[in-house]
Formats: structure tokens, C-alpha cells, sequence
């Protein structure tokens, strides 16, 4: 690949990270299960660890709305989500992924597998390109070099 088509990928590089229901407590809920830096704080650390990327975020409680963000997100690289409950039942947000142009990778701060059997099932994982788990929140950044990767999608 040539520097130039390399500086127009990284140039265009956009992600959205929508994060779902209680993930806006981070830093302060659960901290041996997920740490004491809130998403804000690592968000920072994101975008300067990709300065090529821009990266959008989004915290939604709210099922329909967290749907509806995904449905309506155009334009991006990809999406990072974290679903957080709604993983285990939602229907609606499998569907919103679904409708997506772009590769969608599901994270979970916590390996899901090593935690309570309800939390071993995810309702979203197969509308999802890929699944990434347990690295606490470098999961995220895993997911960002996962989507960059794989472009053109």
C-alpha cells in the first residue's frame, strides 16, 4: 500500500463507541469488577493513542435509544459497543446492529465467561463481526485496532 492511500485510511478512520445501560458508573460501580477510572477518563487515553481516528461516544440507559444510536449511526469505520445488561436480552439492539453498514465488534470490560451463568449468554453477539472480553478496558482499544484492521469493510 502506498503512504498516500495509507494516510487516506487513517485519515477517514471513524469510530463510534456506544456504551449501554449502568456503564456510565464506571470509575464508581463494581470497582473490583471494573475498575476506578470512569469511561471519560479512558476515553481521553483513547483518542491519543489513536490521534488518526476520530472517535465519537455515546452512554445510553435507555434500550430504545441505545437502538436507535446504532440503527442511525452512518458514516463510521466501525462501532465498538457495550451493550452492558441488555447483552443478556436485547432483541431490539441484535436488530439495530443488524441494520448497521459497518463492522460492529461487541466488548465486555469483565470476561462474561467467568462470571454468573445469565451473563454466559449474549442476545447480540451473532449480528456482531466480532466479540472481545475480559481485558478490563483496553478491551476497547483492542475492538479500535480490530475495526482498523479489517478496513475496507
Amino acid at each position: 500500500m502506498s503512504s498516500s492511500s495509507s494516510m487516506n485510511r487513517s485519515h477517514k478512520t471513524r469510530i463510534l463507541i456506544v456504551n449501554g445501560v449502568n456503564l456510565g458508573q464506571l470509575g464508581t460501580r463494581e470497582i473490583d469488577v471494573y475498575g476506578s477510572l470512569s469511561f471519560e477518563e479512558y476515553l481521553e487515553k483513547l483518542r491519543q493513542e489513536f490521534p488518526d481516528a476520530d472517535i465519537d461516544f455515546v452512554q445510553e440507559d435507555d434500550e430504545t435509544r441505545l437502538a436507535h444510536h446504532i440503527a442511525k449511526a452512518t458514516g463510521y469505520t466501525g462501532i465498538v459497543l457495550n451493550a452492558g445488561a441488555y447483552t443478556h436480552t436485547s432483541v431490539v439492539i441484535a436488530d439495530a446492529v443488524r441494520t448497521t453498514s459497518c463492522p460492529v465488534v461487541e466488548v465486555h470490560i469483565s470476561n462474561l465467561f467467568g462470571r454468573e451463568q445469565y451473563r454466559r449468554t449474549s442476545a447480540i453477539s451473532a449480528a456482531c463481526f466480532g466479540f472481545i472480553a475480559g481485558f478490563g478496558l483496553d478491551s476497547y482499544r483492542l475492538a479500535i485496532e480490530a475495526i482498523k484492521k479489517i478496513q475496507p469493510f
